[in-house]
This record gives C-alpha cells, structure tokens and sequence, in this order.
C-alpha cells in the first residue's frame, strides 16, 4: 500500500450558523437562515478530502477527551483517516457565521495551545516516507517544519487569506514546495507574490478565485488558470480545502499542472452540495 500522505494541523467541532448577510459592528438583532454542527479545520477538511479520493491519509493533530473531541475522532477514523493525536485540555471549537456566497467570520471558542513537544519516532518515520507532507497554519505545524525539512519530502501548505505581511505565514511560506493561498486579502492581482515565490524557490503556487476559479504559476511563469466548476452551492465551509486535495491527489497521479487544477476544480465542486467538510460525512452526523 502506498505510504499515507501527513498531515499536520487543526481538526474542530464548530456550530455553522447561516445569514444573509454578515453583521455589522454595531448593536442590532439578526435572524439565522440555519445552523447545524460538523466537523471543522483546515487539517481535516484536507484529510477528509484525500481519504474521499483513496489516499492514504495521516492526520497528525490535537484533541482532547471530550464530547466534541470523540465527535470529531469518530467522524473521522469512520471516513478512513488515520489518526496522529496529541492530547489536549479541550478540543477546538468555533462558531462561523456564513453566507451563501461563501463569506465568514469565524469565532475561535477554544483553541488548543501546542505541547511543543517534538516529533515522535513514529511521525518523524511516516513522514520520511510520505509521498507529501502537507503543513497546515497552526503552531504545532510550524514546530515540525525543520522535520519536514529534514526529511525532504514535498511540502505543500496553504496560507489561506496571506496579506502580503503576517509574520505567522512566513515560515510556511518558505518551507513549501507548493503553496497555497486564496485572493482574499493579498490585493487586486495575486501574481507578482505569487511570482516572488516561484522565484524564491516555490514549486508550484495556487491562489483561488472564488467563482472565478484559480490561477497558479510554475517555473515556467505562465499563468496557468482553471474556471469554477459550476455548481448550487449549498456551504462553501472547506472547498478551499477539497481544491488542494484534488490538486495533490491529481499530481501524484501524474498529472500536468492543468490537469490537477481541474481535478481540484472539480473536488471543490463536490464540497459545495454538503453542509459538511465532505460529502462522506452526510451519512455520519445528522444536520
């Protein structure tokens, strides 16, 4: 069997509440369009997505012995994760309050702090044979780039929303293979950053478009561009997530760089019709 591909970073319990619109900061009362609970974080949408397309999958991550935690543990190992958990004191726990055209603002209840305590055998041991290690924006993930590198195995990250200075990123940036990001915040046009780490070293540097698609740049330094898979979206919580897995699926498959775009394209897509991180767990936690 294929080693699994390692994943470090966060796996939640979070409480979705939809709206029209985003609340402004002032005083004022809002009704909700809906609300359910699900599995969260950036890690296990990744890990969920590549499970899903039959990839071996390490999750390396924080959880602690309590309700939410065995929620999100079970859910989890029952989509084929395997599982790499170091304990902690509560489990990570947001509330997001969303629109259907994908915007968030997300409320952290609890955030498990990082033992700091270095890899284990067994990890260190996973990924030197994985096909990639994916390091996701979290600070037990930062502790275990210098493994990564030690290793020397493909890192990919995502960087989400990077707005050209946060001083968190940096370190992930730099690390990574293949990056990452959506248009969020890093301005007008995402390219001359993206060029910047092409030219730095980068592999492969993604950034998402929204409806419009994605854009990536190689060494070649030609745009290479993708459109959105269209689709009734019914929660846009993890297709961010769902692209890159398609992505990494795709290119260890073979795959040009046109060809995983797409295949990243058309993942995200399948996100999009859930309330959930994956279409796999419909059938494991009721909304």
């Amino acid at each position: 069997m294929t080693s699994p591909i390692v994943i470090a970073g966060p796996a939640s319990w979070n409480r979705i509440v939809l709206l029209d619109r985003l609340p402004e900061p002032v005083p004022h009362m809002q009704f909700a369009l809906g609300d359910w609970e699900t599995i969260g974080g950036t890690s296990a949408g990744k890990a969920l997505g590549l499970a899903g397309l039959g990839r071996p999958v390490l999750l390396h991550t924080l959880l602690a012995v309590d309700a939410e935690g065995e929620r999100v543990r079970a859910a989890l190992e029952a989509s084929g994760v395997r599982l790499d958990v170091l304990p902690a004191e509560r489990t990570e726990s947001h509330v997001n309050l969303m629109t259907s055209e994908g915007g968030r603002v997300s409320l952290y209840l609890s955030a498990p702090a990082d033992p700091g305590t270095p890899a284990s055998a067994e990890l260190e041991h996973a990924m030197a044979d994985a096909p990639a290690v994916v390091l996701d924006l979290s600070p037990r993930a930062l502790g275990l780039i210098p493994t990564a590198r030690a290793v020397a195995r493909p890192i990919w990250t995502d960087i989400h929303d990077y707005d050209g200075t946060a001083g968190f990123h940096r370190p992930f940036i730099d690390a990574a293979d293949w990056i990452f990001m959506n248009a969020d915040r890093i301005g007008a046009d995402p390219l001359p950053f993206m060029a910047e780490r092409v030219r730095a070293g980068a592999s492969v540097v993604v950034c998402t478009l929204g409806s419009e698609g994605a854009v990536a740049l190689d060494e070649r330094m030609h745009p290479v561009r993708v459109p959105a898979e269209p689709v009734d979206v019914v929660d846009a919580n993890g297709a961010g997530d769902a692209f890159m897995s398609g992505v990494l699926d795709a290119h260890l498959e073979g795959a040009t760089l046109p060809e995983a775009l797409a295949a990243g394209a058309r993942h995200a897509a399948s996100v999009l019709t859930t309330r959930h991180l994956h279409p796999t767990l419909d059938a494991l936690i009721p909304t």
